[in-house]
């Protein structure tokens, strides 16, 4: 066998790429699991709906959000929370299932309500500066009778709720 300079630096090379493209790949799937919660939601009809969420509260989590799921039940979602009031853009990279998504004023108001499509780079910007987002299955705000101006019970945003 001729040693040849060339080629084994090349080797290497794709090795560690491999390697690293490998490591990537299992971060994105290996990901701790994010704490939940119950949170209400008041609506202007009177009723009061319950929805199970998971909580995306660090830079990380929010990141990760709700990628690589191949279903997500009605009655959950995901609450995105942040610390200061900001104007919001989200997109659906590696998100394989339709979305709704709520942005929330810091009082719990429902500001707005858009759908998202599966694995589209479009941005979907908050009109106003809010708080939280809280992202569904497509049409679960709808079916469940929650619209803009309802609130989310910010009692159930509370640290000792959020903790558990």
């Amino acid at each position: 066998m001729i040693f040849n300079k060339k080629t084994f630096f090349l080797r290497v090379g794709l090795s560690f790429a491999s390697l690293a493209a490998l490591f990537f790949l299992l971060s994105c799937f290996s990901s701790k699991p994010f704490k939940t919660a119950r949170l209400s939601i008041a609506t202007s009809a009177g009723k009061t709906v319950d929805i199970s969420v998971e909580i995306a509260a660090t830079e990380e989590e929010r990141g990760q959000g709700l990628m690589f799921r191949k279903k997500i039940e009605d009655g959950k979602g995901m609450i995105f929370l942040f610390e200061k009031d900001q104007i919001m853009s989200f997109w659906m990279k590696n998100t394989l299932v339709p979305l709704s998504i709520a942005f929330i004023l810091s009082d719990g108001r429902i500001a707005e309500i858009r759908d998202m499509e599966p694995q589209s780079l479009a941005a979907v910007n908050s009109e106003r500066s809010c708080r939280y987002a809280l992202e569904t299955p497509q049409g679960w705000f709808a079916r469940s009778g929650v619209g803009v101006g309802d609130k989310l019970s910010v009692e159930s945003l509370s640290p000792e709720n959020l903790a558990q």
